[in-house]
């Protein structure tokens, strides 16, 4: 059989004139669009370091938009030079939901994380009560959130929970009042109750007058009364001057002969 030359370079002609300009502007837009990807980068990269973004979520925004934008220009691409992208997109797509579907949770506490760490409901070093426990806050992750209670555990809390549940952070405003409830029986005049409790916490250190200290008679009983002391003081150390309070008090009121109710 003898080959047709003239129909071959007719049929490569053909193909040529067809398809490589298409081949030609893909190259050209991929070329232009991976420069204008680095080109985004650099710009957010420097808009985060303006607004001092967390570096962890830094790092994965810089990458995941980075990362996007490169999927989409290769579809772009292909799609350009005239790949036929039906089938890939059909498996694409059933991959995103099987793999969603699969990683549910896992992506209940990625959304979680990046929320907490935009938000910023609490930062490294505060410290805030959740899901029944109180610590300062270790590190802030992507999935998880660590702190380290006050008698020394880790605890690991999954994102997903933080965002769903309530945050009590207790050292963002920089003090906390203490509250402390005292009980006396009637025989004991409250004029003299308060006197002592007032010159007990006047002495205490580190305890603030702005706001200025409150005692007041908060309940009535059928056989006591009860009285509240309001005690402004910086966040720091809150439970080690709770208990040197409580222990003031009440050295100061047994030495007045003041005594508590089934104190003998």
């Amino acid at each position: 059989m003898n080959w047709d030359w003239r129909k071959f370079y007719d049929a490569a002609y053909a193909w040529i004139l067809n398809t490589a300009p298409k081949i030609l502007i893909a190259l050209i837009l991929l070329f232009v669009g991976l420069w204008l990807i680095r080109v985004l980068n650099r710009s957010i990269r420097r808009s985060m370091d303006r607004r001092k973004v967390n570096p962890s979520l830094r790092y994965f925004l810089e990458n995941l938009i980075a990362i996007t934008l490169q999927v989409l220009l290769i579809l772009m691409v292909m799609q350009v030079a005239g790949i036929q992208l039906t089938f890939l997109t059909a498996i694409i797509a059933g991959f995103t939901v099987a793999a969603g579907l699969a990683l549910s949770g896992t992506l209940q506490n990625f959304v979680s994380g990046i929320l907490i760490l935009l938000l910023k409901p609490f930062r490294v070093g505060d410290n805030i009560s959740t899901q029944g426990q109180e610590g300062k806050v270790m590190a802030i992750q992507i999935f998880y959130t660590t702190v380290l209670t006050y008698d020394n555990k880790t605890i690991t809390i999954p994102n997903g929970q933080l965002s769903n549940n309530v945050i009590i952070n207790l050292s963002r405003e920089g003090n906390r009042r203490m509250d402390i409830e005292l009980k006396f029986s009637y025989g004991i005049p409250y004029e003299q109750v308060r006197d002592v409790l007032a010159k007990s916490v006047d002495k205490i250190e580190d305890m603030l007058h702005d706001p200025p200290i409150r005692i007041g008679i908060v309940n009535l009983e059928a056989d006591k009364y009860t009285v509240a002391v309001n005690i402004w003081t910086p966040a720091g150390g809150f439970m080690d001057k709770k208990m040197m309070v409580y222990e003031t008090l009440l050295r100061d009121l047994t030495a007045s002969g003041i005594k508590l109710p089934g104190m003998t």
